[in-house]
């Protein structure tokens, strides 16, 4: 079940065009649905992808509004505390957020190019992949995914059994990599509840499993 709240400053942005035509779409949804389309030629491919777009990300991403959905999970999602693994952190446009809120994060992502941009004050930096996480089992209180893939198994495998997963949108479902809160509920395995709303441009919503 995902309790929706009432929207926060939401703000028009069907300007921003249609992510669902972007060619990440694609591997978003598999993704999620089956982790064998997750290939290594993929993997590459992505990776590659963000590589060449790094140098400029900050500066075509850095928007205010995209900043409140992940500013209005962390304040009404309920009690979070903890270690904290934001996945797919790219060049640190959120986790600056995560580290004021929490104190300390774990930054990981996919792309060297990316990853290598966010300073170390910020967080503590990780290269990998997030269909094989380098975690042990049950070993993360909030994993945060702002923009990124979903890897269903990973994230139970990882999270504890009462932890909580916050997951972003930041251009709603004009995101490139977006899943709406009722896919991702439908791919965790087992049963979860959620808390999910609007703000800004984007959308969250934060799980945790059902008791």
């Amino acid at each position: 079940m995902i309790d929706y709240l009432d929207p926060v400053r939401p703000v028009a942005n069907a300007t921003i065009g249609s992510g669902s035509e972007h060619p990440m779409r694609q591997v978003t949804v598999e993704a999620s649905l089956d982790a064998a389309s997750w290939t290594p030629e993929r993997r590459r491919d992505v990776a590659g992808r963000f590589d060449e777009l790094a140098t400029d990300w900050h500066r075509n991403h850095d928007n205010s509004e995209r900043y409140e959905s992940i500013d209005d999970a962390l304040a009404r999602g309920g009690p979070l505390s903890g270690v904290v693994v934001e996945l797919g952190a790219g060049t640190g446009l959120g986790s600056g957020r995560l580290a004021a809120a929490f104190g300390s994060i774990i930054a990981l992502d996919l792309s060297p190019e990316m990853i290598r941009q966010i300073p170390t004050s910020v967080a503590n930096r990780v290269l990998g992949d997030g269909s094989q996480l380098p975690f042990r089992s049950g070993s993360v209180d909030i994993m945060v995914l702002v923009n990124m893939l979903l890897f269903p198994a990973e994230i139970d495998r990882v999270l504890q059994r009462d932890g909580a997963m916050i997951w972003v949108n930041t251009n709603a479902e004009l995101t490139p990599i977006h899943l709406s809160a009722e896919a991702v509920d439908a791919a965790l395995p087992g049963n979860w509840t959620g808390v999910a709303s609007r703000a800004g441009s984007g959308s969250w919503v934060v799980f945790r499993r059902s008791t």
